[in-house]
C-alpha cells in the first residue's frame, strides 16, 4: 500500500517512539477465504522536534506498507476487494493533530 504524506507533515512510525504517540496501523478485514499473514511497516525516518527529548520515528513523503495475504482452500480465483482501516496521527513540526482513521478498499487478485 502506497502512502503519500503531504509536504510539511509526517505521521508516526510503527512502532512509535513514545507511548503517547499513535502509531500508523493498518487493519485489513479478512474475507472470501483471504486473511492477513503479516504486515511490514517501512523503515522510519528519525527526526528531532522541539517537543521531544530524543529523535522521533516518523514517515514522510512517499512510503510503502507491505501486506502479505494468505488464501485458504475456500478462496476462489479472480479479483475482489478487501476493506481496511488505516489509523494515523498526522503532525507538523509544531503540533500533532488528533488521531484519525481512513476507510480503505484494497483491490486483490487471487491466482
Amino acid at each position: 500500500m502506497h502512502l503519500t504524506i503531504d509536504n510539511g507533515y509526517h505521521i508516526n512510525a510503527n512502532p512509535p517512539t513514545y507511548a503517547y504517540l499513535k502509531a500508523t496501523e493498518l487493519d485489513i478485514s479478512p474475507g472470501d477465504g483471504l486473511s492477513v499473514a503479516f504486515i511490514t511497516y517501512p523503515q522510519a525516518i528519525s527526526k528531532r522536534f522541539p517537543f521531544a527529548e530524543k529523535p522521533v520515528a516518523v514517515y514522510e513523503g512517499e512510503t510503502i506498507v507491505r501486506v502479505f495475504l494468505k488464501a485458504d482452500k475456500s478462496a476462489q480465483t479472480g479479483s475482489r476487494f478487501l476493506t481496511a482501516k488505516l489509523r494515523i496521527q498526522a503532525c507538523d513540526d509544531q503540533v500533532c493533530y488528533p488521531p484519525g482513521t481512513l476507510d480503505l478498499t484494497i483491490p486483490v487478485t487471487v491466482q
